[in-house]
């Protein structure tokens, strides 16, 4: 993948979208509204929704290192962190659910983001492999 921007591929544009409903999510399940702060006490919920939050924002940024790098040791790696953050967010809605959550809609909301997300992941995994020399 040759002088791409990165904000402008589909799949970056998605993750974004996954992040913000992530957060959103996040916030909407949080017992603590603030959540973020390191100095907190807070249940099983919270550090559930704050992992989320974490993981989702760590996609776009992984997918951004991947297209810039020319390493194609550095994208594989990447696309495995990817892999590994998806199922993350989906074992978190399984946390959450198993939490107690009632509101499951929401919760199967996020589930369908991601399995949007990954049909676009893996056409441009494909495509960063197809743009090896």
């Amino acid at each position: 993948m040759k002088n791409s921007s990165f904000n402008t591929l589909p799949v970056y544009q998605k993750s974004l979208v996954l992040k913000d409903l992530s957060t959103a999510i996040a916030n909407y399940f949080s017992y603590d509204s603030d959540f973020f702060t390191a100095n907190r006490k807070s249940g099983l919920r919270a550090d559930i929704a704050k992992a989320l939050c974490i993981d989702a924002s760590l996609i776009s940024s992984t997918i951004e290192k991947a297209t810039s790098s020319k390493s194609t040791t550095t994208r594989s790696k990447n696309i495995v962190f990817i892999n590994i953050m998806t199922r993350n967010i989906l074992s978190y809605c399984n946390g959450l659910e198993n939490d107690g959550v009632k509101e499951k809609e929401y919760i199967n909301l996020l589930r369908k983001e991601i399995k949007t997300f990954k049909s676009y992941f893996k056409q441009w995994r494909k495509s960063l492999h197809s743009g090896d020399e």
